[in-house]
């Protein structure tokens, strides 16, 4: 049935703030946690995170006091939500295992969204960046049985297979090429846009959780390969961000910001499996409900224009975590030696030998690249972890037995 939060009830803004017993909850079982309600709680950690940080952002640039108040009271609660939501990470959950969770995050929203996604290029754009997550979640497994020995499948199930994508040592590009075309909000698609801060608030959320916890390793080797990751997770949100409308003004994205948090929110509820967090996410719907109606009051005050003519109707199309493995599959075989110049997606091997790719790509990797040197490790240490649950690796010069086999990328670059 069609969900409008427009139309719904939510709970007065008075009576959101929750006492520090309601909001330090008891967080999952590691072991026993289903692999998609992890993921679906790193995700609402993220659009939490996104949600403060641009009332943030908003507020630095309003002048009237009383929109700064509203602004300051709903901040607030949405403090509370991204603590609840980040508080179910248990304590006994290594850093590399909350890792793991947010590559799995990554890749397997990413693929929903470049699934759902109506616009042809928005949709490369996801692929274009799914391939290099998909990469990250490889190289962080083969560190996880490194250092911890054991299976990364121990925390991602089977449901998403684990081999080389992109491979990271190729990922590095000049800043000017990792800016996208931006769509223009009222003429695209609502889909679109939910589907643009979803993915941006998640890669910024994992930008953000690299750049503060990569430092934590004794290990040199884990050091450097946050510290390499991290750098292209800041890639991706420059990335992902590019896409949005920059003429959207404050008040209009308010708007889209509570209602992204409301189909979020219910989204998850419709397959979370745990039923104490499932009523979290009913408990926080019915206060971004709330948020909503007071971000459209404020834009009809301030702009005399009506919200609903930005919105959709309802909510149809749920967000979901689900097995993307034959997806995925078929993107690795068609793109993964695509690099990107400007704002489009072309072969490496279209590239001019003085492209400032590859200076860049040379001068980071220059005295060695850490994502490869795990590998390496591995292979020395009895072998490379994967998990190829459908076959072989579609590219054949990624497969494990490659040998002399090599990509576009490796023939240009190596």
């Amino acid at each position: 049935m069609a969900f409008n939060p427009l139309k719904e009830k939510g709970i007065p803004l008075e009576k959101q703030c929750r006492d520090w017993a309601e909001l330090n909850v008891e967080p999952y079982k590691k072991d026993a946690v289903h692999p998609y309600s992890r993921c679906r709680g790193i995700v609402m950690n993220g659009i939490e995170v996104e949600a403060v940080m641009f009332s943030h952002q908003m507020a630095r640039n309003t002048l009237d006091p009383e929109i700064k108040k509203q602004l300051s009271l709903m901040r607030r609660i949405e403090a509370q939500q991204q603590k609840v939501m980040n508080w179910l990470i248990p304590g006994d959950e290594t850093t590399l295992e909350v890792t793991l969770g947010y590559e799995q995050v990554a890749v397997d929203l990413t693929a929903w969204v470049a699934q759902h996604e109506p616009d042809p290029y928005l949709r490369q754009v996801y692929e274009f960046g799914l391939l290099e997550d998909f990469d990250h979640l490889y190289r962080y497994a083969n560190l996880y049985g490194m250092l911890e020995g054991r299976k990364a499948h121990e925390i991602t199930d089977r449901l998403t297979e684990i081999m080389p994508g992109r491979p990271t040592i190729y990922e590095h590009r000049d800043p000017r090429d990792e800016l996208r075309r931006p769509m223009t909000a009222l003429a695209a698609d609502p889909q679109s846009v939910l589907n643009a801060l979803t993915i941006m608030s998640a890669e910024q959320q994992t930008m953000n959780f690299y750049m503060n916890i990569g430092n934590r390793y004794m290990e040199p080797l884990a050091r450097a390969t946050y510290l390499e990751i991290a750098q292209i997770e800041e890639q991706h949100v420059t990335h992902y961000e590019s896409i949005l409308d920059p003429t959207v003004g404050w008040f209009e994205n308010l708007v889209l910001h509570q209602y992204h948090e409301c189909w979020m929110y219910y989204s998850f509820m419709q397959d979370e499996i745990d039923p104490r967090v499932k009523a979290i996410y009913e408990l926080h719907l019915a206060m971004e409900i709330e948020h909503l109606r007071v971000a459209c009051e404020l834009m009809r005050k301030v702009e005399k224009r009506d919200p609903e003519a930005l919105l959709p109707q309802d909510i149809g199309q749920t967000v979901a975590f689900k097995e993307n493995k034959a997806f995925i599959r078929d993107v690795l075989a068609r793109q993964v030696d695509l690099t990107s110049k400007d704002s489009a997606f072309v072969p490496v091997a279209d590239l001019p030998d003085n492209d400032r790719y590859f200076k860049w790509n040379r001068t980071v990797n220059a005295k060695g690249v850490p994502t490869e040197d795990v590998i390496d490790r591995a292979r020395r240490d009895g072998g490379e972890y994967r998990l190829e649950t459908e076959g072989p690796h579609p590219v054949e010069a990624l497969r494990a037995d490659a040998g002399a086999a090599q990509t576009a990328y490796a023939r240009r670059l190596r």
